[in-house]
């Protein structure tokens, strides 16, 4: 009865914990969805660059057809800037929870995925908002003009353009974790470099298959997502490969 009773203390000890750590996450997400929301029409202006110089200078226009979108618009902006802002905190709070039942060589091992996660999802981000969106929102705007007698004129509404920003920042900056995701499951002993290389040819495959289900369905929006996501395939196996040596280093040295 003494077992069961001291194997509760530590049960309840980590849901006490793991509250705690809700608590300061959402507190975190809370604060920076006011400060978020209090700036939301700077946020969207940010947000909405790209199409300002697609359209070109005093060219074009966002709308709205219901009467509560704009509000609902700016509510979904400061939740979505809010969970980047408070992203850092969330991230120390899981790590704060995780940390203390890992063996020193285990947080070695995992601080470099936890760093790692934020930088490449900015710079799938970073790439879909200043090169990829410009490029597929002028394409679309091409189709503007005469057709057969008719006029042509893009009004696109202010949610369904936030909806699609969203969907491109999300898409690659998702996708860019791929050599995170490579790199767990070889740490994991699920795959190894082998039988990666041995499948580079699907990978290519499936980078293509991803990249039309994730993006606009559009040849050029959907080729400058594959073609990085190949790259950082390849990239994944260099890296593997030195994690490989150092860990033969490493257990080379433990034997002697």
């Amino acid at each position: 009865m003494r077992d069961v009773d001291d194997s509760r203390a530590p049960l309840m000890d980590h849901l006490i914990e793991l509250r705690r750590r809700l608590i300061w996450s959402f507190a975190a997400l809370f604060v920076a969805f006011g400060v978020c929301f209090y700036f939301a029409d700077d946020i969207f202006a940010f947000l909405a660059q790209p199409l300002v110089d697609a359209f070109g200078p005093g060219e074009g226009k966002l709308v709205y057809t219901k009467l509560y979108e704009a509000f609902f618009v700016e509510v979904r902006v400061a939740f979505f800037a809010a969970f980047f802002l408070a992203f850092p905190v969330i991230a120390n709070q899981i790590w704060a929870f995780v940390a203390p039942g890992l063996y020193a060589k285990e947080k070695r091992a995992f601080l470099p995925f936890l760093i790692a996660t934020p930088v490449l999802f900015v710079m799938g981000g970073a790439l879909a908002y200043y090169v990829v969106m410009p490029t597929a929102f002028r394409f679309f705007l091409g189709f503007q003009g005469n057709l057969g007698g008719i006029e042509q004129e893009a009004l696109p509404s202010i949610g369904e353009y936030l909806s699609l920003v969203m969907h491109f920042i999300l898409a690659f900056g998702i996708a860019f974790l791929l050599p995170v995701l490579l790199m767990l499951l070889e740490r994991a002993g699920i795959v190894t470099r082998d039988q990666l290389k041995r499948g580079r040819r699907y990978a290519i495959l499936v980078a293509f298959v991803i990249a039309a289900v994730a993006t606009p369905p559009d040849v050029l929006s959907q080729f400058m997502l594959a073609v990085p996501l190949i790259l950082l395939y390849e990239l994944s196996l260099i890296a593997i490969w030195f994690t490989e040596r150092r860990r033969v280093r490493e257990t080379g040295t433990e034997l002697l």
